[in-house]
């Protein structure tokens, strides 16, 4: 492999990790307020929502039906892990009709 493509994936390995470590360190020091844990909590949805608003206005009709698969079952179960297989399932079944 090339020293350059190694030194720079060695370097984005690094920063990530320290990211990473970085934020685990920071919050020894943040007292863990009501309001802060429920912003933590909902972090993983916001970054989904992040991913799903770019599939809805670059993506067709697979892709709005995902949305509304995962938006209901969200909705109805409050799991992020079924509401994200239910939208993958209904955009891999609509995209092997169409």
């Amino acid at each position: 492999m090339r020293p350059d493509v190694m030194i720079a994936i060695l370097a984005m390995a690094a920063a990530a990790f320290t990211c990473r470590a970085g934020g685990y360190f920071l919050m020894r020091f943040v007292a863990l307020t009501p309001r802060i844990e429920a912003g933590l909590r909902m972090i993983p949805m916001a970054l989904v929502a992040s991913i799903l608003a770019v599939a809805a206005l670059k993506g067709g009709p697979p892709e709005w039906a995902g949305i509304a698969a995962t938006l209901v079952i969200m909705a109805v179960t409050r799991s992020d892990l079924a509401a994200i297989m239910a939208g993958i399932v209904a955009v891999a079944a609509l995209r092997s009709v169409l």
